[in-house]
C-alpha cells in the first residue's frame, strides 16, 4: 500500500432526514470505486475513491479493505494510521467504535475492535515470534491540549519527537494489553473520559479528537521488530446555525473547526510537494496535525475513511468532505519497517547523549559565575526545549541547540544591559543630589 487509502461512506439516511426530503439521496454510484454526487444547485460532480461504502456494506467490509492491511503491516514493524473524517454526525465513531465497544453483535463491532482481534490473531499465527507485547494510549485533542484519558491529571502532555520513535506523545499512560478481552476493558474505560456534548444534530457529538495508540513490540528468532499503529476518530467539523451551538460548545467547535482547517492546509500543501511545488508543510500549526506528522507525509501506511450524510440537507458539507478526500488521495508515503536496533542507531543515540553532557557542562560553568537561581532557571529552559533530559533530543538538534543557546545568552545580556542602565541612572542622581547638599 505505497500511497494513501481514501475510501468514501454514506451511512444510511436518519429518521430526521427521511421526515424531510423522503429517501432521496445526493448520490449515484458508477461501481464499488466511483459515483456521482450533486450538490445544492443540482449540479453533478464525479468522484472516484480506493472504495466507496453505502447503504449495505458491512462494518466487516470495511475492516477487511481499510484495516486488515494496516493490522499486518503493523505486525510486521511497519507504522500505520487509520482516520476517520467527516461533518459531525457523519457516522465516524460509529465506524471506529460500533454502537458499543463491550457490547455489540459481531456484524455491527466497529473498526477499533476488529483491528484489536486481528492485532492478536495476526501476531499469534507468526510461528518466527518468541515473544511480543503491546501496549495502548489513549489521548484527546481538546480545545489544543493534549489529555491522557487513562490518567486525567495529565491533561496537558507535550508532543515530541526523536529520530528512533519519530513523533511521540511524551508522559502518555501506556496499558499492557494480553489478549482481545482486557483491551477493550482498558478502551471502554478510555472512552468514557472523553469529551462528548449535545448538539442539535448530535445528542452526542465529539467535542475532541480521540487518538488510539497501539505499540506492538515483538522478538523474532533474528531480529527485534516493533511498529505503531494510530486510530484517529476525529471531531466533526460543525456549522454552527445547523448545531445550534452556544457558550461553550460554541468555543470548542471553533477549535474543532480551526484544527481540521489546519489539516486542510497539510493535506494541500503535501499534494504541492508531490508535483514539487511547496517548501513548507505546516505541521506545527495545530496539536492535531503535529501528532498525525508521520502519518500523513512520513513512514506510515495510512488509511482515510470519509464519513459523508447521503441527505441533500447536508450536500454543502459532505461535498467539502469529498473534496477534501480528493485531495489527500494524491499524497505519496514511503511505508518502511522499523526493526532490530542497528549501528546506526546506536551511533544517533551516542550523539545525542554528547549533545545533553554538553548542556551539562554549559550549566556547570555557568553556576560558577551565576546566582544558583539565573542556573536553575537555564536548566529549566533546556528541559522545555527537550534538549537537556532527552537523549534522542528533538527534530534538527543542532539548530534547537544553537537557537537556546543564543537566546539564552541575548537575554542575559539584555538583563546586564538593564542593569547597566540602572546603575548609571543611580549614579547621576547620587550626583545631583551631592551637588545639592555642597550648595546648601
Amino acid at each position: 500500500m505505497p500511497n494513501i487509502r481514501v475510501c468514501a461512506l454514506f451511512r444510511p439516511l436518519n429518521s430526521k432526514e427521511k421526515a424531510e426530503h423522503g429517501d432521496i439521496v445526493s448520490y449515484r454510484m458508477l461501481d464499488s470505486e466511483t459515483f456521482v454526487f450533486k450538490d445544492e444547485k443540482e449540479e453533478e460532480i464525479q468522484f472516484c475513491f480506493d472504495r466507496v461504502f453505502c447503504q449495505g456494506s458491512e462494518q466487516g467490509d470495511i475492516y477487511e479493505f481499510l484495516g486488515l492491511p494496516i493490522v499486518k503491516g503493523v505486525a510486521n514493524g511497519v507504522n500505520g494510521a487509520i482516520i476517520t473524517y467527516g461533518q459531525t454526525g457523519a457516522g465516524k465513531t460509529y465506524s471506529m467504535e460500533g454502537p458499543s465497544i463491550r457490547e455489540c453483535n459481531e456484524k455491527q463491532k466497529g473498526l477499533l475492535p476488529r483491528v484489536v482481534d486481528g492485532l492478536f490473531k495476526v501476531i499469534k499465527q507468526s510461528d518466527e515470534i518468541l515473544k511480543y507485547t503491546i501496549k495502548l494510549s489513549m489521548v484527546e485533542v481538546y480545545m489544543e491540549r493534549v489529555r491522557d484519558l487513562f490518567d486525567l491529571s495529565k491533561d496537558n502532555l507535550q508532543i515530541k519527537e526523536s529520530k528512533v520513535q519519530g513523533i511521540f506523545v511524551g508522559g502518555v499512560t501506556e496499558v499492557s494489553i494480553s489478549d482481545t478481552t482486557e483491551a477493550l476493558q482498558s478502551l471502554s474505560r478510555g472512552i468514557a473520559n472523553r469529551a462528548v456534548g449535545e448538539t442539535q444534530m448530535n445528542m452526542a457529538s465529539s467535542r475532541s479528537h480521540c487518538i488510539y495508540i497501539f505499540l506492538v513490540q515483538q522478538e523474532l528468532r533474528k531480529e527485534r521488530r516493533s511498529g505503531k499503529l494510530f486510530l484517529v476518530d476525529l471531531a466533526g467539523s460543525e456549522k454552527a446555525e445547523k448545531t445550534g451551538a452556544e457558550g461553550k460548545v460554541l468555543e470548542e467547535a471553533k477549535t474543532i473547526n480551526k484544527s481540521l482547517s489546519a489539516l486542510g492546509n497539510v493535506i494541500n500543501a503535501l499534494t504541492c510537494e508531490t508535483t514539487g511545488r511547496a517548501n513548507h508543510i505546516p505541521y506545527r500549526d495545530s496539536k492535531l496535525t503535529r501528532i498525525l506528522q508521520d502519518a500523513l507525509g512520513g513512514k506510515s501506511q495510512t488509511a482515510l475513511l470519509c464519513c459523508c450524510s447521503p441527505s441533500p440537507e447536508n450536500a454543502s458539507e459532505s461535498l467539502s468532505t469529498l473534496r477534501f478526500s480528493a485531495r489527500a488521495k494524491h499524497i505519496k508515503a514511503l511505508p518502511h519497517a522499523s526493526a532490530k536496533e542497528d549501528e546506526d542507531t546506536k551511533g544517533l543515540q551516542n550523539v545525542s547523549e554528547t549533545k545533553t553532557d554538553a548542556c551539562e557542562r554549559i550549566l556547570q560553568k555557568l553556576s560558577q559565575q551565576l546566582k544558583p537561581e539565573d542556573v536553575q532557571l537555564l536548566e529549566q529552559l533546556f528541559i522545555l526545549e527537550g534538549i537537556f533530559f532527552d537523549p534522542y533530543s528533538v527534530e534538527e538538534i543542532e539548530s534547537a541547540y544553537n537557537d537556546v543557546t543564543l537566546r539564552t545568552i541575548s537575554s542575559l545580556q539584555k538583563t546586564v544591559e538593564e542593569l547597566v542602565a540602572t546603575v548609571d541612572g543611580l549614579k547621576k542622581e547620587n550626583q545631583i543630589l551631592k551637588n545639592l547638599m555642597r550648595r546648601c
